[in-house]
């Protein structure tokens, strides 16, 4: 499997960037408590950072995947790595973990591993002295890998169900047609054609924790404002966001829709930087009037993945 696919399956669970859940916090409290380890980890790598959805002794919320250790692990999506002192291994010694004043020395990580087989993080814990895990240990802390995946899975279809609610909103919209009724009668006016598009905000957990929930709150009201002005309400236009996520979701009516679609990428650039936030743009044009919005928004989420791997990093 290729690191491209990989990295879109970890997209496709939507998880990057959330806000801290007591959930995951719970699971790397007890991965630590089972092997006796100061640090426990839900580590999950993305592009060029590995990004910790839950963290226990550790104040860093990411760093660079260039210096993970699980980069390594993840290339062996069935089994644990453990290294009993990374201090000793040629690939880590000189990592800033390793050298610098966590003075990281045993390490083990299991791999979070998709149903399609996509190794997309870890669940690692990490000590400052050389060591070894028991038996049990290792196969608690695999057993613990699978309930964080079934975790991570479960986080993505309440995401489908919150983009579908979203969807069928924009649809039953007054003005509006519904894109999963049956094709019109001949007879009747022709169905224009639509898009789907999908204006997610990047950071976000990050943007929370340095200016706070109620102001990022406000900033995402006020995105919601300027992309909702893109957009002709009498031609059947609606954008709603998606429950609980800094995302929104457009359905923009008319064969010259592509206009609209453009005049939202401008906004989203023109307020990318505004508080530190900066919002991509995926979209995709629906093959029929008929076709489902569900399966158009999965096209413009593929390609939303794929604005994300032409977009310039940061640290």
């Amino acid at each position: 499997m290729s690191e491209l696919e990989r990295q879109h399956a970890l997209d496709r669970l939507h998880i990057v960037d959330t806000l801290p859940e007591t959930v995951y916090d719970d699971l790397a409290c007890v991965a630590a408590r089972v092997c006796d380890t100061p640090i426990a980890l839900l580590s999950l790598i993305d592009r060029e950072r590995q990004w910790f959805k839950a963290r226990v002794g550790l104040g860093d919320h990411e760093t660079p995947r260039s210096v993970a250790v699980c980069e390594q692990a993840i290339r062996k999506p069935g089994q644990l790595m453990e290294v009993r002192d990374l201090a000793h291994d040629l690939r880590f010694a000189s990592f800033p973990g390793v050298a610098g004043e966590l003075h990281a020395r045993f390490y083990a990580g299991m791999p979070l591993v998709t149903s399609e087989g996509h190794a997309v993080g870890t669940l690692c814990v990490v000590d400052r002295q050389p060591r070894t895990l028991t038996h049990t240990q290792r196969a608690s802390l695999a057993s613990l890998a699978r309930i964080a995946m079934a975790l991570l899975e479960g986080h993505a279809r309440r995401h489908q169900e919150e983009v579908a609610k979203a969807l069928k909103a924009n649809a039953e919209a007054p003005h509006a047609r519904s894109r999963t009724l049956p094709a019109l009668e001949p007879e009747k006016p022709k169905a224009p054609i639509y898009r789907v598009v999908i204006l997610e905000v990047q950071r976000f957990a990050n943007a929370v924790e340095r200016m706070g929930e109620r102001t990022v709150e406000k900033l995402l009201q006020s995105l919601d404002e300027t992309f909702d002005a893109c957009l002709r309400h009498e031609l059947g236009d609606r954008i709603n966001r998606v429950t609980s996520s800094p995302e929104f979701v457009a359905v923009v009516s008319g064969d010259d829709g592509e206009a609209r679609v453009e005049a939202l990428r401008r906004a989203a650039a023109a307020e990318s930087g505004r508080g530190g936030l900066v919002v991509l743009v995926g979209s995709a044009v629906a093959t029929s009037p008929e076709e489902p919005m569900e399966a158009v928004f999965l096209r413009a989420d593929e390609d939303l993945s794929r604005q994300k791997d032409l977009a310039p990093r940061s640290g």
